[in-house]
């Protein structure tokens, strides 16, 4: 036992092992004699051969203990040893234990090595500091705060989410400034355009219709004609061209970004790795709470998350007893439902198709007719998105699925709704509009009042609707409309899905209405205020919390959806201006004259040195479609394999912890027996020395 005696413990005394007889040589003997004997060593002997049998001691050894004292009580030259001590998960008597052994080390280690460890610190410190200041100068910050502490995390969420794009749409912006709008104002327009100037047959509407001023203002893709800049790789049509692909580009990295950091945090909270019960109950308090009344309503959160919880599992029991004739009564009465849905969704679309052909006759109305029938598309979409998404919810919650699963059968539904109507009214208006002079200023119109009357219909259902009825549930309680109308709530799932829409507009807009991300900027600011006021004033929280963590992948699936649909629609509309060149040469914007983006992008390839036209021709061919392929598969089975090892890894550390816990039960079963054999043992002898007689002597 002479190899075990080298090895260093360190021992937490008690208050009970303080009057133990025991010496500390046989604390030491019976520390290592237990270590043998812990079941993860065990498990490790069966899993390991010979050879590993005895380097598992040594390694186990050396574990966390190691990390922070070896030797004589010297600190690990690793990242822990230079980590501020708030970071370090110990107790306080042992965050000033490591503070006097960093102390002790300092006057052991050479002076540069003492000195670049402070720095390190001091750095660390700095950084922490500026994070905490430039996080208190985001936007809407306290804000945030007040909502979370009174309503939660998922209606935090929403709000985080509508800053976000918030975010996107100002560098939208600056992308427009720098690659568009910039260009045109610096070096002119050409000497055929038209002067911006407000008169003549101008009105107020042009505003709401994006006619008159408003269509030869740069809001829409006509204003850009070429200027003076007129180089052959360097000229407006190509800067124009370059910045909107540069905008849907950043786009699609920044959305498959957040899709797939969501996409992660969902595979780790699937069912091998959910969170027990123990951690909802012990570990589930929110700690940026300060209203006694939101503490109440966390309370009642934690509570109905706990019943969820339970409704999920009873609900998976009572699936898994369902009989055969139960299975095919379910399946009947869900493949109604969905005949159901199938048939709401084709009159909503007959309705769509209905009210674009009525706003494109050309027939004279008084100028209200005439506005209301230009508007009548955008009002047909708002209105059969905000009526049918709540047909879709009431007719889930009778197809008998669970709770989590009713939210999301009715978040596919009103995804597919709200995409498959934008792309029937964008096929209308494209078969509508490729005879009109200026096709693309004739769709920008249309998605500007798309998003128009997409900010008014917000701004009406709250001011109009939810405020009038909240101050009827103020002011007569009692009443049969009060009582009718009930409690009103903030409908997580459906008020983000109004942001994607938006958004996905702004999107499908920009190449015609490259001022369209301004707009949006604007509109989801006052959105944002608008909203709060709904929440603040109109709302009562609910009780119960909204699960975000597979929703939200499902909200960034679907703004990558509609991303996806603006890359459709502007590929589309390149291949009618390669299709319609030779029949309608008078065209508008940067591409005028017959130009499209072929014939530009042409022009400047042959302007360039013969080794580069080669290097362009290579990439734009077949040829280069193999390589590429290759280089796809070999990422993602890299991507795929880090997975595996990650998952595996996450494996291991579950089994980590299993045998940590069972090592912990162990240790304190053996410590009790100790304890009791102590005294026993103690009692023994206890009544021996009572017993002996004391020492006489006779003469």
């Amino acid at each position: 036992m002479e190899g075990h005696n080298n090895v260093n413990f360190m021992r937490l005394l008690s208050d009970e092992s303080t009057h133990s007889s025991l010496s500390s040589d046989s604390c030491e003997y019976y520390q290592t004699e237990i270590f043998d004997q812990l079941p993860s060593i065990q498990a490790i002997r069966l899993q390991q051969s010979t050879q590993g049998v005895l380097g598992a001691p040594e390694a186990y050894q050396g574990g966390p203990e190691s990390t922070e004292r070896i030797g004589n009580g010297h600190l690990s030259k690793d990242k822990a040893s230079t980590q501020p001590l708030r970071n370090l998960v110990m107790c306080i008597q042992g965050k000033r234990d490591a503070r006097d052994r960093r102390k002790m080390q300092i006057s052991n280690i050479g002076f540069w090595e003492s000195w670049k460890r402070s720095q390190s610190i001091n750095r660390k410190r700095v950084w922490v500091q500026m994070r905490g200041a430039l996080s208190g100068l985001l936007p809407w910050q306290h804000t945030l705060h007040a909502i979370e502490g009174r309503f939660g995390v998922g209606v935090k969420a929403y709000f985080v989410f509508l800053r976000y794009l918030v975010y996107l749409n100002l560098l939208h912006c600056a992308l427009t400034l720098g690659f568009i709008l910039g260009p045109t104002i610096f070096y002119g327009r050409s000497n055929s355009s038209e002067p911006l100037r407000f008169g003549g047959n101008d009105s107020f509407l042009d505003f709401f219709l994006g006619s008159g001023y408003l269509d030869r203002s740069p809001v829409f893709f006509g204003f850009y004609t070429r200027g003076s800049l007129n180089l052959p790789c360097l000229n407006t049509p190509l800067l124009y061209l370059a910045g909107i692909i540069t905008i849907l580009l950043l786009s699609l990295i920044m959305v498959v970004r957040r899709t797939i950091v969501g996409y992660k945090h969902t595979w780790l909270l699937v069912k091998r790795y959910s969170m027990n019960v123990s951690f909802k109950i012990f570990c589930g308090w929110d700690f940026t709470i300060q209203d006694p009344a939101s503490a109440t309503l966390k309370h009642s959160f934690i509570r109905n998350d706990l019943k969820l919880f339970l409704e999920e599992q009873s609900f998976s029991l009572r699936a898994a007893q369902r009989t055969l004739g139960q299975r095919v009564r379910l399946y009947l009465l869900r493949f109604t439902f969905n005949l159901l849905v199938l048939s709401l969704l084709g009159g909503a679309f007959y309705l769509i198709y209905f009210a674009t052909t009525t706003s494109q006759s050309e027939s004279e109305h008084h100028w209200l007719v005439s506005l209301f029938l230009q508007y009548l598309p955008p009002i047909t979409i708002t209105f059969v998105n905000l009526f049918l998404p709540h047909a879709f919810r009431k007719i889930s919650s009778f197809e008998d699925y669970s709770s989590t699963m009713q939210v999301n059968a009715t978040l596919v539904r009103s995804i597919f709704l709200k995409l498959t109507s934008l792309g029937i009214y964008l096929f209308f208006v494209f078969s509508t509009t490729q005879q009109h002079q200026c096709m693309e200023n004739k769709f920008g119109r249309e998605m500007y009042k798309l998003s128009i009357f997409n900010f008014l219909a917000t701004f009406c259902s709250v001011f109009l609707v939810n405020y009038p009825r909240k101050l009827v549930q103020e002011k007569y309680p009692s009443s049969l409309v009060a009582r009718l109308s009930g409690k009103q709530h903030f409908l997580i799932p459906f008020n983000v899905l109004d942001l994607v829409y938006s958004q996905t507009v702004s999107w499908v807009g920009v190449y015609y209405c490259p001022l369209l991300p301004l707009i949006g900027t604007v509109t989801l600011m006052a959105t944002f205020y608008i909203k709060k006021f709904t929440l603040l004033r109109c709302c009562a929280a609910e009780q119960r919390m909204f699960r975000a963590s597979s929703s939200s992948v499902l909200f960034h699936f679907m703004l990558l959806l509609g991303l996806l649909m603006a890359a459709a629609t502007l590929a589309y509309n390149f291949y009618l201006q390669e299709v319609t060149a030779d029949i309608n040469m008078s065209s508008c914007g940067p591409f005028g004259n017959g130009e499209t983006v072929f014939n530009v992008t042409g022009v400047c390839v042959a302007s360039l040195p013969r080794p580069a036209q080669t290097a362009v021709h290579y990439l734009s061919s077949e040829a280069f479609a193999f390589p590429l392929l290759l280089a796809e598969v070999i990422i993602l089975t890299s991507y795929v394999s880090r997975g595996r090892a990650n998952q595996k890894a996450i494996e291991r550390l579950k089994d980590m912890l299993v045998m940590s816990s069972s090592d912990k039960r162990f240790l304190v079963k053996q410590h009790a027996t100790m304890l009791r054999r102590q005294r026993n043992t103690h009692r023994v002898h206890s009544p021996a020395i009572q017993e002996d007689p004391p020492n006489t002597y006779t003469e």
